[in-house]
């Protein structure tokens, strides 16, 4: 019996443990891709920030995918049709363009313009 019951505890912290972390379903940038193709890389990665620098071409686009707080800049912009949670838009975000977020967002993105785009994205950890 009472080993019934410390198996029965143990299982429960483990459920407690586990519900405390970060759970999403979606990929993240990294993991996200294109058709099976990666369009972000790695610049950075350490224990206060992880740097990804995405690139886009005519007619690629990101997967729906989440991201962490983070901090964006354009190195080079574009015309993208975005759907997050408020709908579907398309916009023209602008090269040197600043943008962030302070909570966790998702959304997917594709590059309905005809140059390629390419943006640094600053993760917080």
């Amino acid at each position: 019996m009472k080993q019934k019951l410390a198996f029965k505890l143990v299982f429960l912290i483990a459920i407690g443990f586990s519900s405390c972390k970060n759970k999403n379903a979606l990929p993240d940038p990294l993991e996200a891709g294109w058709k099976g193709n990666a369009v972000c890389e790695v610049l950075e990665d350490n224990k206060e920030l992880r740097v990804l620098k995405c690139t886009f071409e005519p007619g690629v686009g990101h997967e729906k995918h989440y991201h962490n707080p983070h901090v964006g800049y354009t190195l080079v912009g574009g015309k993208f049709r975005i759907t997050d949670h408020t709908g579907t838009r398309e916009v023209n975000v602008p090269t040197g363009y600043t943008f962030s977020k302070d909570s966790i967002t998702s959304h997917e993105v594709l590059n309905i313009g005809e140059t390629t785009s390419v943006y640094l994205i600053m993760e917080y950890k």
